[in-house]
Order: structure tokens, then sequence, then C-alpha cells
């Protein structure tokens, strides 16, 4: 399984990469944990380079959440409500959920964009109430590009830092890949399964 992921990231290329990373921040197929971890790993090996794949998979995680950005600028509260009722499941995103976003945007102002997209909690959501309260578009791309890059960079890291274990415990490895995508998909079903319109 290893072989496949490392494979797949390879074959797309820095394109790849970037297409990837801004799917995965407006729809959840693979975590961004798993893509720029497996990129650290080609890194590590010397088939891509550090700065490109870190720099590059930062922008792809940009584009996502500029989408988000886009909606909340765009809609008024009450088309962005209709559009999480009828959407939400999908998305696996409540509106209770961009409450709590906004009122943590409205709590700690412009920075928390940077310090929630440099953290594992709230990353992409942070981007709809950023959008209703119409933060400064520059202020906004700046904010996201540096916190994903402090997150990019950790994983980017990290993911070469454990490149000889992966390569060493191949197995062991691909159990543990296979079973964070298997958790990851079981809780996608579940949030479809048990949304509703909050």
């Amino acid at each position: 399984m290893n072989s496949f992921i490392l494979g797949a990231i390879a074959s797309g290329g820095y394109l790849g990469i970037f297409l990837l990373m801004a799917l995965e921040n407006i729809f959840p197929p693979v975590p961004s944990e798993i893509i720029m971890g497996y990129s650290g790993v080609l890194v590590a090996r010397g088939e891509m380079d550090f700065a490109p794949v870190l720099v590059i998979g930062t922008l792809g995680t940009v584009a996502g959440n500029y989408f988000w950005y886009w909606l909340g600028h765009r809609w008024k509260e009450d088309d962005l409500k209709r559009f999480i009722a009828k959407y939400g499941r999908w998305l696996t995103f409540e509106w209770s959920e961009f409450i709590a976003a906004r009122e943590k945007f409205r709590r700690h102002g412009d920075w928390i964009v940077f310090l929630l997209r440099a953290s594992p909690f709230l990353r992409t959501i942070i981007s709809l109430p950023a959008g209703l309260a119409r933060m400064k578009l520059w202020r906004f791309l700046l904010f996201t590009f540096l916190g994903s890059l402090v997150w990019n960079g950790a994983l980017i890291l990290g993911g070469g830092a454990l490149s000889g274990v992966i390569e060493r415990y191949e197995t062991y490895a691909s159990w543990a890949i296979g079973a964070f995508i298997g958790l990851g998909i079981a809780w996608y079903v579940w949030r479809v399964v048990t949304w509703e319109p909050s």
C-alpha cells in the first residue's frame, strides 16, 4: 500500500500535490496528513525537493480555502445556511460548526486564521466566517498561506523523519496507513449517515 500511495503522489508530481491539497480543503478525499506526509517520504528519498513540495502544497491549501472564503464573502448568512442545509451531509459540515468558528473569529480577530491553519483544529471551517466578516482578501490569503506553511512543513518533515521506519517496517506501516485511511472513510460515512441540519 505504501508503494501505491507513494507512486500515486510521485506520478502526479507537484501539480498532483497542488490538486490533492486543494481538493482536501474543499471535499475530504484524502487528508493532508497523508498527502504531505508521504510527500515528505519522497523528499527524504531524493525523488522530490522540499521547497517546491512545501510551497506548491501550501498554494493548493490556499486555493481550497479560498473557495470557502469566496462562498462566505459572496453569500449572505441566510444563503449560506440554506447551502449547508442542502449539501452539509456530503461535506460533513454542520451549521453549528460554522457558528462555533465564527464566534472564534469574532473573539480573536484576523490572527485566528493563521493560528487555526497551523493547527489540526477548524482549519478549513474558519474560511467561511472570514469571508462573511469581509476580512480583506490579501490578509486572508497571507495568514492562510503562512499558517498552512507551518502545518505542511511539519507534515513534510515528519514524513521525511519517518521514511526510514516506513521502509524498514513496510508491512506494519502499510497496515497502519490502511487503518488510518479506513478510519477516515468510516468517520466520513458515519458523518454522512448521522448528519442532521442544525
